[in-house]
């Protein structure tokens, strides 16, 4: 991202929330120390891959996306968008961005002082971003979306698409995501869906045992967004997904 992309974003980081100087020479801001030789799951092994994001933008999400039922990825970003109302001088945060295909595109409907930010911790996924998703108004930050670096209410609208299933504490990743969703702010996020009869929702919940995949009922999400005030709250379930956005109320 430009220089001046990586000063705008530097200038909204919140230093009391800081646990390291950010670097950014790799191109974006880095919060987190080098990638750790820590254990994951397979699927968050995946998401650190170098292969995997080589190849994430142009075949893996769009496989992924066919598989949930979600048709293309293109309806997705429609989808997202709908939701959000992006536009103008918006800050927009993208929670677990991978390689910025969502957070470039929320970009490109920003204007005067609006920025999209996309947030991973994924430094192969980020190197992508800066390679493939810059532009003037998009900035990348590798952080922990446990502890998003940012003070209270500072977005008008934050996403987390294909994202919660995968995340170590995905209700503490919820809970931030609303905690910087300012005032008259909208949240979009598209997780997993488990459904449908208990013999099939039993084999659903084995399977992201097996791989790290975590998956929500129907209620799940949206009973947090109720309990936390949030208003116009949607959800859309197609396949083995769901899609829900809310608002928070202007005052």
């Amino acid at each position: 991202m430009t220089g001046m992309a990586i000063d705008r974003v530097r200038a909204l980081l919140d230093p009391t929330r800081l646990e390291r100087e950010p670097t950014d020479s790799a191109g974006y801001l880095d919060l987190l120390a080098p990638e750790s030789e820590q254990p994951r799951t397979l699927a968050q092994q995946a998401m650190h891959s170098g292969v995997v994001a080589s190849v994430y933008q142009r075949w893996w999400r769009p496989a992924f996306t066919a598989a949930l039922g979600l048709g293309t990825m293109g309806r997705e970003h429609e989808s997202a968008l709908s939701a959000l109302e992006i536009g103008g001088d918006d800050r927009v945060l993208d929670v677990a961005c991978g390689p910025g295909n969502f957070t470039r595109v929320f970009g490109e409907r920003l204007s005067g002082d609006g920025l999209a930010i996309g947030l991973d911790a994924s430094a192969p996924m980020l190197a992508r971003a800066v390679a493939e998703n810059a532009s003037p108004r998009v900035g990348y930050v590798r952080g922990d979306a446990r502890r998003l670096p940012f003070a209270d209410g500072t977005f008008d609208a934050v996403c987390c698409y294909a994202a919660l299933y995968l995340v170590p504490e995905p209700y503490t990743v919820l809970s931030e995501l609303l905690r910087v969703l300012g005032p008259g702010g909208r949240l979009a996020v598209m997780t997993s869906y488990r459904g449908g009869l208990e013999p099939l929702r039993t084999a659903q919940t084995v399977v992201g045992w097996t791989t790290g995949l975590r998956m929500f009922d129907r209620n799940d999400i949206t009973g947090v967004l109720r309990s936390a005030g949030l208003v116009d709250i949607r959800q859309r379930v197609t396949g083995l997904a769901q899609a829900v956005s809310a608002r928070r109320p202007s005052t």
